[in-house]
């Protein structure tokens, strides 16, 4: 498949029309070290999801639980991801119009490893939903084998983000030249 087969559709360029608002500050702030440590995904078919999570984006197996469950990491975390078919083995994705996880998104280092997902999921086959330059990050957005939306974004410096009149952040949604990107993917050896 190449990259102008991975196109961004004409829904997700809508999506990309619309303005980004800045959020507001709340009245009584969280740390601002909290990250997000880990996302559980509930899958119906194990082997079929680690043949994406493993195979395709290159997590490693820290954890698995026979057929039930796999912890994945990158760099050798405890886990970043958990799947699991506790609740869901053979399962269906939820219907379009229901609530639930819109994606999990996965921050790459640095463009060059972006650049690299990007390279996989061409070699693999699959197809982007979407694929956006936010001003302050690049992003790949796709759809798991679980219906389970997947962003693949790295962030610009802070000091390149772009910025109101009034210093408050700019982001925007512009089409990604996904050409570029798979140029500064790093060669296999």
């Amino acid at each position: 498949m190449s990259v102008s087969e991975a196109a961004v559709s004409e829904k997700s360029a809508e999506k990309n029309d619309r303005a980004i608002v800045s959020a507001e500050t709340p009245r009584d702030p969280i740390t601002a070290g909290v990250r997000i440590g880990h996302v559980h995904l509930k899958v119906a078919d194990l082997d079929r999801a680690l043949g994406f999570y493993r195979d395709v984006l290159g997590f490693e197996v820290t954890q698995r639980y026979g057929d039930q469950a796999v912890f994945l990491s990158a760099g050798g975390y405890h886990h970043h991801l958990g799947l699991n078919t506790w609740e869901s083995k053979g399962g269906r994705p939820p219907a379009p119009g229901t609530t639930g996880l819109f994606h999990t998104a996965i921050l790459y280092p640095d463009r060059a490893a972006l650049a690299d997902a990007l390279r996989r999921l061409v070699e693999a086959g699959i197809r982007l939903d979407g694929a956006s330059d936010h001003g302050v990050s690049e992003a790949l957005y796709l759809t798991d084998p679980d219906g389970n939306g997947v962003e693949l974004y790295w962030d610009r410096e802070p000091a390149d983000w772009p910025k109101n009149a009034d210093g408050t952040l700019a982001m925007v949604t512009r089409r990604l030249d996904l050409q570029a990107l798979l140029a500064d993917a790093p060669r296999k050896a």
